[in-house]
């Protein structure tokens, strides 16, 4: 099942289903008005939901062109946004950079950070940046959105907490984050608004690539309409989000609407590129001694996808441009 979130004036939109195919939408309001509100009773909403579905596959119900940039994210606002850094090789790569050694316990304590989530981009939202001199860096990643979480749940029983697959465009901004960690309290300004896909699937969607907590699948990232990146999200997705689910959960619950990203999807294999202008960054800093590639600027495009075993788009493409703030 896909679905997603129409504008329509307001502030949380208005739950649309979406074809397989990404071809047609329908309305879902009269099962549920928001996906929070799905969400909120997903176990009995989500039976009907998929009636609907069904009936849309069928073309037994009226029905609306998909349109990317008649969608909001999935949820415009959501309940918290927590995000990982599941991909070991990105994370040691990103501290290079930072001239900052891994933490001791990075292969068995996960990291973690829990970003804005009071306004998140659509999938053709603009980003927009007050200074160039920022940084700013786009961030490829596969999110999960969770049903109620109770506390201490382990991970080997985190799967029905998983209600959706979607992707994520977790923006940041690069020239902040040194100073900001430096004072010890983590992540706030060198994190803006984060952009999501334009659908959001059940995890069945993803057939046998979903498994052991993990798409595997491959995510690409465009950059003014080149091919920048061709991660597999699954294989080095070091912590599974069944176990981040477990590592969130230690000391609170977590309330339906909640949203967890993986972190920026990275591969050890340089000739499969990157997810985020950081890592080729260090990249030519290791290889030539410093950096050539410059962080996003004022008119650049960045584009993100993910193709399920049939070759086609699952959640929708992510594509948006770099704007100067006026």
């Amino acid at each position: 099942m896909k679905l997603a979130t129409k504008r329509n004036g307001t502030r949380d939109g208005s739950l649309v289903l979406v074809s397989k195919d990404l071809s047609v939408i329908t309305d879902a309001s009269a099962v549920a008005p928001t996906l929070q509100a799905a969400l909120d009773r997903w176990s009995a909403v989500r039976p009907q939901l998929e009636a609907l579905a069904a009936r849309l596959e069928g073309r037994e119900v009226p029905t609306a062109p998909f349109d990317a940039a008649a969608l909001h994210a999935p949820l415009p606002r959501a309940y918290e946004w927590v995000d990982g850094s599941a991909y070991l090789n990105h994370v040691r790569l990103v501290r290079k950079a930072r001239k900052a050694d891994p933490p001791p316990t990075l292969e068995s304590d996960p990291l973690v950070y829990q970003g804005g989530s009071g306004h998140l981009l659509g999938p053709t939202d603009d980003i927009v940046i007050r200074d160039e001199a920022w940084g700013c860096d786009f961030e490829s990643e596969v999110a999960v959105v969770l049903g109620d979480v109770p506390m201490g749940v382990k991970a080997a029983d985190a799967r029905p907490y998983v209600c959706l697959v979607m992707l994520a465009n977790d923006v940041s901004l690069r020239n902040l984050i040194p100073d900001e960690l430096a004072k010890g309290f983590g992540f706030f300004q060198g994190k803006p608004a984060t952009a999501f896909s334009p659908v959001a699937v059940t995890p069945d969607e993803l057939g046998e690539a979903w498994r052991d907590g993990r798409v595997h699948l491959t995510v690409e990232t465009w950059l003014n309409g080149v091919r920048v990146g061709n991660t597999l999200a699954g294989p080095e997705m070091h912590f599974s989000f069944f176990q981040l689910v477990e590592h969130l959960a230690k000391t609170r619950q977590f309330c339906a609407g909640t949203i967890l990203g993986s972190g920026t999807v990275s591969n050890e294999d340089r000739s499969r590129g990157i997810s985020c202008l950081a890592e080729r960054r260090v990249i030519e800093t290791i290889d030539t001694g410093a950096p050539k590639t410059a962080f996003l600027r004022a008119g650049d495009r960045v584009e993100i996808d993910m193709a399920g075993p049939d070759g086609k788009s699952v959640c929708g493409r992510i594509d948006q441009k770099v704007r100067k703030f006026d």
